[in-house]
């Protein structure tokens, strides 16, 4: 599978993004700061944006799913089974998974915002699709679920999954690191090579390049273990 980006451009107003590249099999984090465009590239590559210029070609994947900042914005039913069950999943399944046993009946709204956050994470990986786009998924998430999500998202073991994210506390494995700066989409590369040119990089992952020490990845326990074989 592969989703390749040939010579994008979307402009809005002043807003301007263009990029190239391709994504392929494993788990990409697209980096940078608020408003850069993470969220309206993950529109584009669902298909819900047009690119003004160039070509979007996706090779190999049947199945997309956008799981958006906001979990509001998916809820289509009256309570959290109903809502588990809208997306053609087993109600008991999705909330085991989110940690929401025995709110079946309860009404989505009446969550809190990280339980409705762990509701739709969830109902998004047990759909398991081709091509899964995430936008900001650890926002309203406190350390613990983060964690949790970060397992999750780990443990698929097929597709394509792309992150967007300006998270820099909690954060997954990836295989490989893109950012967006001035409008564009620079792939920075496989990790843990791309690491030393991740200008959005987590302090805890700065300073464990500062002191020698060569991660093996982005979490912060590949920092510490680097670390640890450095001072060692």
């Amino acid at each position: 599978m592969r989703v390749e980006l040939i010579d994008l451009a979307f402009s809005r107003d002043a807003f301007v993004l263009r990029g190239s590249g391709a994504f392929d099999e494993g788990v990409h984090l697209v980096s940078g700061p608020v408003g850069s465009g993470k969220s309206t590239l993950a529109l584009l590559l669902a298909g819900l944006l047009w690119p003004e210029r160039g070509d979007i070609r996706r090779h190999g994947v049947l199945t997309t799913q956008l799981l958006l900042q906001f979990p509001e914005y998916h809820i289509t039913s009256s309570t959290v089974a109903g809502e588990a069950a809208s997306w053609g999943l087993l109600p008991e399944d999705v909330l085991a998974l989110a940690e929401l046993s025995g709110r079946a009946e309860d009404d989505p709204f009446h969550l809190s915002r990280g339980e409705l956050k762990r509701l739709t994470l969830a109902c998004a990986l047990l759909r398991d699709p081709d091509l899964l786009l995430l936008d900001e998924p650890f926002s309203s998430l406190d350390c613990t679920a983060k964690r949790k999500a970060c397992g999750m998202l780990e443990e698929r073991e097929a597709g394509i999954t792309i992150i967007f994210s300006h998270e820099r506390a909690v954060l997954p494995r990836v295989d490989a690191i893109w950012e967006i700066e001035e409008g564009v989409l620079a792939a920075r590369g496989s990790v843990p090579d791309a690491i030393p040119s991740w200008r959005h990089a987590p302090p805890y992952l700065r300073y464990a390049l500062e002191q020698g020490a060569r991660p093996a990845n982005i979490r912060l326990s590949d920092a510490r273990e680097a670390l640890c074989r450095t001072r060692g």
